[in-house]
């Protein structure tokens, strides 16, 4: 049974959603509805929707029923859109949600993984003498490249001498180039695989079975390794984990980090200097007045 007023539907059908969205659409207005009239004492009408409404219907759903920062805007934006739906259809005058902001997300500290579970990596990786894994996977670990970066990488892009060594991102996010340095360990990696490389006529560093190696090609090699070690990573998780490694032994040089990740502004950078939550609770239960 539809206890949803027509107009509801009116929105529903002038938008290709999905089943699922629609479901959801549905749950959010009925939602508002619900509160409006409860609210306000009176039968819901959406010309009588106020901006006030639509704000404190914001905070109830925070505040009162204490729901996720995700699901109250999913609300707020469903509002939105189904108040900008009246408008252009002449049934209100002005979608009045347009001026209630979005809640703000509190940023997420991007995981990385622990220096057992690296190493439990890197000795699976070793022992199976899997050059072409253990370089791709070193340069993530140990220069933070992103695995489009890894697999643009071309021979000319890499160089290697035997105290210093450096790799040339051509296709950085955002079409920027920039130089990253490689450490002792990375170019090690490196040096092993290139002298094992395929002699292939392909300009790729990381070939695969059928030339240049792909996005999907470096996917494999991190599932394959999670499942052998039991460690759940990806390769975005390896750009992490030396983000924190970087931080943790540079004395939180969040400039040069910012250089290395190729970061136009430190504020993306900075998210890797928030503490866990579990970090956060040994700290407070750590403190003493005495």
């Amino acid at each position: 049974m539809n206890d949803l007023p027509p107009c509801v539907d009116d929105f529903l059908s002038a938008n290709d959603f999905s089943h699922h969205t629609v479901k959801a659409i549905k749950a959010d207005i009925r939602k508002f509805i619900n509160w409006f009239t409860t609210a306000n004492g009176e039968r819901f009408d959406p010309v009588r929707v106020t901006l006030r409404d639509v704000a404190d219907f914001r905070e109830h759903l925070a505040r009162v029923r204490r729901q996720s920062v995700s699901t109250v805007n999913r609300a707020l934006v469903t509002i939105r859109r189904f108040l900008g739906h009246l408008c252009r259809s002449g049934v209100v005058s002005n979608n009045v949600a347009e001026a209630v902001k979005e809640l703000r997300r509190m940023p997420i500290t991007p995981k990385g993984l622990s220096n057992p579970e690296v190493r439990k990596i890197l000795r699976e990786i070793e022992l199976r003498q899997d050059y072409k894994a253990a370089a791709i996977i070193g340069i993530m670990l140990h220069a933070g490249l992103r695995a489009s970066e890894v697999i643009s990488l071309e021979l000319d892009d890499v160089t290697i001498g035997p105290r210093s060594g450096q790799i040339l991102c051509r296709q950085a996010k955002g079409n920027k180039q920039r130089i990253v340095p490689l450490s002792n360990e990375a170019r090690r990696v490196v040096q092993a695989y290139l002298e094992t490389r395929p002699p292939l006529d392909c300009q790729s560093v990381f070939i695969g079975e059928r030339g240049a190696l792909t996005y999907a090609g470096v996917r494999s090699i991190c599932s394959k390794y999670s499942a052998i070690t039991g460690v759940s990573f990806t390769a975005h998780k390896l750009r992490h984990t030396f983000a924190h490694r970087y931080l943790d032994q540079t004395n939180n040089d969040l400039v040069g980090l910012a250089q290395i990740l190729g970061h136009e502004s430190l504020n993306t950078t900075s998210i890797y200097t928030r503490r866990g939550q579990n970090e956060l609770q040994a700290n407070i239960d750590g403190l003493r007045y005495e």
